[in-house]
């Protein structure tokens, strides 16, 4: 299983031999240092906290500061956890070149955010028919609680409400191309999330 953090910088094509124009995600991934380590006899389980990102130091607070401190490095802007069965250690750099290209990925990050929607922005309803004086109905849920019996909402109806800022995971993206020099990493495909959004990137474990 290989992890790492980074990015989303925007989408773009690239062309393949062919003459196909290929929809990529660009994405900033690494490098990542490794801060801490979370070690199965102490923590429970094995995996990596790594750092991503600069920020000025006066940013954080002390309790942050010196956690940095004490791994000795730099603060960064993000700080994560990531999976590694792999012997690092405290200052090692995880770098886009993990990735090769043709391998699948699973990308993980926060949905946009598009606010209070209604039911057919939402949950895609139809809408009521404009027929026999409807007014003001075309938008509308329907009938939500049954007004006899059970006289209640059941938990889960789907209405009106907010929309996006879910955590969204996309499964079998390839790996379109790496460009180590620049840390940059294309994706076939759309991922999560808007330009600037902290993704995670792994190796995919679905079956292709």
């Amino acid at each position: 299983m290989k992890e790492i953090i980074g990015i989303k910088l925007g989408m773009t094509r690239i062309f393949a031999s062919d003459g196909e124009a290929i929809p990529v995600s660009v994405i900033e991934a690494g490098p990542c240092v490794v801060v801490a380590l979370r070690t199965t006899e102490k923590e429970g389980y094995q995996a990596v906290q790594v750092g991503f990102g600069q920020k000025r130091a006066n940013l954080f607070n002390k309790p942050l500061t010196g956690h940095y401190k004490k791994a000795k490095q730099e603060t960064r802007r993000f700080l994560k956890e990531i999976k590694s069965d792999s012997e690092l250690k405290i200052g090692d750099e995880l770098k886009v070149d993990i990735f090769k290209k043709g391998e699948k990925v699973d990308v993980t990050g926060i949905s946009k955010g598009l606010g209070f929607q209604g039911v057919m922005r939402r949950h895609n309803f139809n809408g009521a028919n404009i027929t026999h004086g409807q007014s003001d109905r075309q938008r509308a849920p329907g009938s939500v609680g049954s007004s006899s019996y059970p006289s209640r909402v059941f938990r889960g109806q789907k209405m009106a409400g907010k929309m996006g800022k879910d955590k969204v995971t996309a499964l079998n993206l390839e790996v379109a191309q790496v460009i180590g020099e620049q840390n940059l990493l294309l994706v076939r495909g759309a991922v999560p999330g808007k330009k600037g959004t902290l993704l995670k990137i792994r190796t995919s474990n679905r079956p292709r």
